[in-house]
C-alpha cells in the first residue's frame, strides 16, 4: 500500500527520471523524489552534486533535458504559459543571496510580487498582506527601511517575508543559513519551522548546515553523483553504516 495513503498525506511534487546537463557535464542523472504536503525535505549533497540545479528545474528557472516534474498533480511540460504561471505562483523561492531590490524599501520589495501576480488587489489589501508578512518574520518596524540598512539575518527574514506574501504551498530554500553566524542561523531555522507549522507549507531545503538538516527536516534526500542515492529520516541516516551516507553526518 502507498505510504502516503497510510499517512493521509498527499504528494504535491513528484520528480521522475530527471536529467540535466550543461554541455558535456551531466549534473542530474535520473533524479526521482516526491514531496508530500506539509513536509520539509532537506536535500544533501557535495558541492556540484546538482542540488541547486534540481530546485531551479522545479521552479522553472532551468529546463530539464528529460524527465517529468509534476506539481499539484499537473505535469509542467504539458501546461501552457498561463497554466504554468498559475502553478508557479503557488511556489516560493528563497534565494541564497536573498535577491532583494537594493533601490526599493522593504515595503516596496514586499509589494512587488503582489502587484505582479495579484494586480486586482486594492492598496489597503496590499498594506494588510505586507504587514502580516513582516509580522510573521518579526520585522514590522523595518517596513520603510532600505535593504542596505539591514543586517544579514534581517535581509534573510525580509526575503522570506517576500516569499510568504503570495501564500505559497511549497517553499524552495537555497542554503537559507549560509553566511549567517550560528545564533542568527538558528533563528532562521526556528522561523522556517514556525512557518511550516502555521501555514502547513511544504518545503525543499538545500543545506550543508547540519543543525538545519537535523531540526528542519521531516525527511532527507541525499544526492550523490547526480542521482538520488537514498531518502530517509535524520536518525535513520545518521546511524547508517553506509560510508556514502555517513560522510554527511560526521
Amino acid at each position: 500500500m502507498n505510504q502516503n495513503i497510510i499517512n493521509n498525506q498527499k504528494t504535491i511534487l513528484s520528480v521522475k527520471h530527471l536529467y540535466k546537463s550543461f554541455g558535456e557535464n551531466q549534473v542530474l542523472k535520473d533524479i526521482n523524489l516526491e514531496l508530500n504536503e506539509s513536509e520539509n525535505m532537506v536535500v544533501l549533497g557535495k558541492s556540484g552534486s546538482g542540488k541547486s540545479v534540481l530546485i531551479k528545474c522545479i521552479i522553472g528557472l532551468l529546463q530539464a533535458d528529460s524527465g517529468a516534474i509534476e506539481l499539484f498533480g499537473k505535469t509542467t511540460t504539458q501546461l501552457n504559459s498561463m497554466e504554468l504561471d498559475l502553478v508557479r505562483s503557488k511556489i516560493g523561492f528563497l534565494f541564497q543571496s536573498n535577491a532583494l531590490y537594493d533601490s526599493m524599501t522593504v515595503r516596496e520589495n514586499l509589494e512587488f510580487p503582489l502587484r505582479r501576480h495579484w494586480i486586482h488587489l486594492k492598496q489597503e489589501e496590499i498594506d494588510k498582506k505586507v504587514q502580516q508578512a513582516l509580522n510573521d518574520v518579526g520585522l514590522a518596524n523595518t517596513i520603510d527601511m532600505m535593504p542596505i540598512e539591514l543586517s544579514g539575518g534581517m535581509r534573510k527574514r525580509i526575503a522570506l517575508a517576500r516569499t510568504l506574501i503570495l501564500q505559497p504551498e511549497i517553499i524552495l530554500y537555497d542554503e537559507p543559513t549560509t553566511g549567517l553566524d550560528p545564533v542568527t542561523a538558528r533563528e532562521i531555522i526556528k522561523l522556517m519551522i514556525e512557518i511550516k507549522t502555521k501555514y502547513k507549507t511544504a518545503s525543499i531545503i538545500i543545506s550543508h548546515d547540519i543543525n538545519c538538516v537535523k531540526l528542519a527536516s521531516d525527511r532527507i534526500a541525499i544526492i550523490i553523483e547526480g542521482r538520488c542515492y537514498t531518502i530517509g529520516k535524520y536518525e535513520e541516516l545518521k546511524n547508517s553504516s553506509d560510508k556514502n551516507i555517513k560522510q554527511f553526518f560526521e
